[in-house]
């Protein structure tokens, strides 16, 4: 089998991106299909993580908890998040353009790959101070911290609370509430 000559490889952009129907993520040019939809089990935990966020950082005005939002690093990359931390809003247009501070990927067995190779490399290039993976099958989450430009991991988490801390804030989340009554 040949190997494909990069040249030949289809580079897109935001432009091509935003014309296509269905779920898509695109790196570096390269387009990542996002089906078939995510299952019951991985929304479930992402609208867990999501409250449990809300709730925690309640107290601070300047951030925001979203999922699933558009974020356009370059005109070449665009990702959908699972869940995500914005601080200090610049823009409320059509994707994110700011790095936000704090990243939760659910992972699942056609992403798993991408999750924690791709977009950790991408994320820790882009500055995200806390990248966090959420495994589904062993029901933990691994938090990994921004030291420089690579990413230290912080701990292995089921039931135990962690204090994230933001330009605009500090709060602790509950990891227990993410995984209970699942």
């Amino acid at each position: 089998m040949l190997a494909m000559k990069s040249e030949y490889l289809p580079h897109y952009t935001y432009n091509d991106y935003k014309e296509w129907e269905g779920d898509w993520e695109l790196i570096d040019g390269i387009a990542y299909a996002m089906s078939p939809a995510p299952t019951i089990e991985h929304q479930e935990l992402n609208g867990n993580i999501l409250l449990a966020l809300r709730d925690a950082m309640k107290a601070c005005k300047q951030c925001k908890a979203l999922c699933e939002i558009d974020w356009k690093t370059s005109e070449d990359t665009v990702v959908q998040p699972d869940t995500l931390v914005v601080c200090n809003l610049q823009n409320k247009g059509a994707y994110l353009s700011q790095t936000p501070e704090i990243i939760f990927e659910v992972l699942s067995p056609r992403t798993k790959k991408k999750d924690r190779n791709l977009k950790y490399d991408l994320y820790a290039s882009e500055g995200v101070k806390y990248y966090i993976m959420v495994d589904p099958a062993g029901m933990f989450a691994e938090v990994y911290r921004l030291d420089g430009t690579i990413y230290r991991m912080e701990g292995e988490f089921k039931t135990e609370e962690y204090t994230f801390t933001t330009d605009a804030c500090s709060f602790t989340f509950s990891f227990e509430t993410v995984f209970e009554d699942m």
